[in-house]
């Protein structure tokens, strides 16, 4: 069984908030202080989960420094105001970093089908979206 500390707690919540911010400054047309406090947020949260040590191991291992200037620059960016261009170099940082991650997120998507629930859920988006046409 895997415990989980009260700070790795604490850094989901953290976490989950800069996401809400970020997704919510986006809504909101690129709102410069949401993007800017969601980002913070989100980063100290990622330190917080996964610790300072690692999170710094992850972000600045030899291959992945292209994908974390991007990252961390257009995090600066957003904090100097510059919102559009900013989220564009903090995306393409964010794939350039997570590559490696998105076959083992779309080998689950893929076998999402075989959970009762989903499947059951996914046979009816597919059979609405057939009537539709």
């Amino acid at each position: 069984m895997i415990s989980i500390t009260e700070w790795q707690k604490i850094g989901v919540g953290i976490t989950g908030f800069g996401v809400f911010f970020i997704l919510f400054g986006i809504l909101l047309y690129f709102d410069s202080v949401l993007l800017a406090f969601g980002n913070l947020l989100f980063l100290t949260g990622l330190s917080l989960i996964i610790g300072l040590r690692r999170t710094f191991a992850f972000f600045f291992q030899r291959h992945k420094l292209k994908g974390t200037s991007f990252f961390l620059g257009g995090v600066a960016i957003v904090l100097l105001r510059w919102p559009l261009l900013g989220m564009l170099l903090e995306a393409y940082g964010f794939v350039s970093l997570f590559k490696g991650f998105f076959p083992v997120v779309f080998g689950f998507l893929g076998s999402a089908s075989n959970i009762p629930f989903l499947s059951t859920l996914f046979q009816k988006l597919q059979g609405s979206s057939s009537s539709m046409v």
